[in-house]
């Protein structure tokens, strides 16, 4: 493929991953209005293991239009590297943070508006530094790399740490801390993109008439992202049900991002070709988003005021403040008629006149 083609992959999956952004963004606001009117019902909740929501139109709606956006985040993976594809997922925070606050009435402050504009910052500069996986053009070379001992070390931890939070930490903490769910979600979620590239590379060897159908593999990959699908929905229900939608997107970008990243850094070898320019950067992009997203969940219920300015900056602001009232004084003083002898003039006979009829 010539540097023609790869450019046009490139666009290809770049657009992809946008569309994919503006569908989920768009699907958290519709699960949430189905699970809230589900508790204005009085029904069962799907934070306490209710499964009211199926019954639910607006969730399926939410459902559908997720599924749209993970399908065209599929067909993105297959044309475009994971850690191009992955960081631009912050575009999700954008459109959700925005569409709750004119649908769901979940104001964001300040701090939230600046921590979702760092994240997109933060996606941006992971983008143009983005490591460059392996070549994995064929399912014999996908299957070579599920074999790698470090591979098969990461699944057995990924799975053995979603056991323990769902088992242990759900039951106590569930109901109280946003990580528990979302970590679920999120380390499931680093399996289901290696299956998701895999069944990429599948679908491709599909188009070029190969037979694919017949290799165990791709229905095994299949299988996997389909439980790992089901888990991540049940699970991410659960912590729109329970925490603030402008909350668990973010973070669960966050996490989902990081686990991505280690995920496909061990599958694919990507780091070990980087050099020291690009390392730093997708370091510095990553750190800019985590940045933005502790602004976003550490003071989202703290109302910004003039007050919580340093002393100094509140000095400045009272001195401004004057300066400006002196301006407008001064201005004001300066927008007098062209003709103030006419003015004083009439003035004067005006005060003529009220004297002569005080006389009278």
């Amino acid at each position: 493929m010539g540097s023609a083609g790869v450019r046009a992959s490139f666009y290809v999956g770049l657009g992809l991953a946008l569309a994919s952004s503006a569908f989920i963004g768009g699907s958290f606001i519709l699960k949430k209005k189905g699970l809230l009117r589900l508790c204005r019902r009085g029904r069962t909740r799907a934070g306490q293991g209710g499964h009211a929501y199926l019954q639910e139109w607006l969730w399926w709606a939410g459902l559908l239009c997720m599924g749209v956006g993970e399908a065209a985040n599929f067909a993105a993976y297959a044309f475009a590297p994971a850690t191009l594809v992955t960081p631009l997922g912050a575009l999700s925070v954008l459109v959700s943070a925005v569409l709750s606050s004119t649908f769901l009435n979940e104001q964001l402050n300040i701090h939230g508006k600046i921590g979702c504009v760092l994240s997109v910052l933060g996606s941006t500069v992971m983008v143009i530094h983005a490591p460059q996986e392996e070549e994995v053009s064929s399912l014999e070379s996908m299957a070579e790399k599920l074999k790698d001992p470090g591979f098969i070390v990461f699944a057995v931890c990924v799975l053995v740490s979603s056991l323990l939070l769902i088992f242990v930490a759900g039951p106590r903490y569930g109901q109280s801390n946003v990580l528990v769910y979302v970590l679920v979600c999120s380390a499931i979620g680093s399996l289901s993109v290696s299956c998701v590239k895999g069944l990429g590379i599948a679908l491709k060897e599909l188009f070029s008439r190969k037979p694919v159908l017949k290799e165990p593999l791709s229905w095994v990959l299949l299988v996997c992202l389909v439980i790992c699908i089901s888990v991540q929905i049940n699970y991410l229900n659960k912590a729109l049900d329970i925490f603030n939608t402008s909350v668990v997107t973010p973070i669960y970008y966050v996490l989902f991002t990081t686990a991505v990243m280690m995920c496909s850094a061990i599958l694919f070898k990507e780091w070990q070709n980087m050099v020291l320019d690009n390392i730093i950067g997708t370091i510095s992009g990553f750190l800019t988003i985590v940045s933005g997203i502790f602004l976003l969940h550490a003071f989202r219920d703290m109302p910004f005021t003039p007050n919580l300015l340093p002393l100094f900056l509140q000095q400045g602001r009272a001195d401004l403040h004057t300066s400006w009232r002196s301006a407008d004084r001064h201005q004001s003083c300066q927008h007098q008629p062209l003709l103030p002898s006419e003015d004083k003039g009439s003035q004067s006979i005006e005060e003529e006149e009220e004297e002569e009829g005080q006389s009278v």
